[in-house]
């Protein structure tokens, strides 16, 4: 499945050590950024603009400039700053003195699924990209690594397409209520619950086998963990934004230290056996087939429309998170009757 490089000195306990520090290292940083909101204002907003001119000018020979991992670095940052706006930008209505928040706004709230799908997509078109293109093998054109394309490649595509078709209850997204052991706001999406996690875990993990096999190792399995074991534990339902900061970082990250992930002892290759290959896309096949049907059964079911509305408000997990929430005032508060 993987393969350490041995051969400039790497040690398996060496390797593990360094994959539990980026692990370690994503974590920490995603709380600092969703705990304090002018850390999370300087990690993408100031430090993507200095790092962008270092990237086109002293670095411009070694970063990567294709337009697959430009789409990604900026796509990602592009979230992050969006969600970072939902979470803490509000107005005051100058006739009114009525004060409104960008997370009350039900145009704001098709941001999230929106940037996520084209996240998702992103990576179906690079899937089907390396199946057509580079079947049975070859380098790619930036030479950043060799890839293996096959049946897998297709089979994780509509993995993809199935992940962004069960994106559902977009609208009732809402932000985490301030307590003494909480302050962040986080961007809490109750309807987006383990089941779809993790068949998305599943696909991207094995996109990233499939297409960045030289990456895989901690853009794949660090990556995707640290932003899963925050929204399961600490910061409870507000995936997408742990996993687009933790994304933006790394993808910042890699792009100015390519070398990390591409040489020396702590890069870790693929041993582009087609078994892994196979299993990983059967899996993401499968656990996303399994997500569809079962949003497909809870639509005649409940009768709901999981794009105008929320699904999966019966379940446990959603009440839940949506027990964490601010509460909506304005249906909440009831005055007496003598005052109606």
């Amino acid at each position: 499945m993987f393969v350490f490089n041995y051969a400039d000195g790497a040690t398996a306990l060496g390797v593990w050590g360094v994959w539990i520090i980026v692990f370690a290292v994503l974590f920490g940083f995603n709380e600092a950024a969703r705990r304090w909101k002018y850390v999370g204002f300087a990690s993408f907003v100031i430090l993507p603009l200095i790092l962008s001119i270092l990237w086109f000018t002293v670095l411009s020979d070694t970063t990567y400039t294709d337009w697959f991992h430009l789409a990604k670095v900026y796509s990602s940052t592009a979230g992050c700053i969006g969600f970072w706006c939902i979470r803490h930008v509000s107005f005051k209505n100058k006739h009114t003195g009525r004060e409104w928040r960008l997370s009350d706004k039900k145009w704001a709230l098709c941001f999230p699924p929106l940037i996520l799908a084209i996240n998702i997509l992103e990576a179906v078109l690079r899937d089907f990209q390396v199946g057509i293109q580079y079947r049975g093998g070859g380098t790619l054109a930036d030479e950043a690594m060799y890839v293996l394309g096959g049946p897998w490649n297709f089979m994780n595509g509509i993995a993809g397409i199935l992940n962004i078709i069960t994106i559902t209850g977009w609208l009732g997204i809402c932000i985490r209520k301030k307590t003494a052991k909480d302050g962040s706001r986080d961007m809490l999406w109750p309807d987006m619950l383990w089941f779809w996690i993790i068949a998305y875990d599943l696909w991207n993990f094995d996109y990233t086998y499939n297409c960045l096999p030289g990456h895989s190792w901690y853009c794949g399995f660090a990556l995707l963990l640290a932003a899963t074991l925050c929204s399961f534990t600490v910061g409870k339902g507000a995936w997408l934004q742990h996993r687009a900061q933790t994304l933006a970082i790394w993808c910042m990250f890699a792009q100015t230290f390519p070398a990390f992930i591409d040489k020396g002892a702590f890069a870790v290759a693929s041993s582009y056996s087609e078994v892994p290959l196979y299993a990983f896309s059967i899996a993401a096949l499968a656990s996303n087939i399994a997500v569809f049907a079962y949003m497909i059964y809870k639509v005649f079911r409940t009768r709901r429309n999981p794009y105008l509305g929320e699904l999966y408000t019966d379940l446990k997990q959603y009440k839940e998170i949506k027990a964490l929430a601010e509460a909506n005032l304005p249906q909440a508060v009831k005055l007496p009757a003598e005052q109606v």
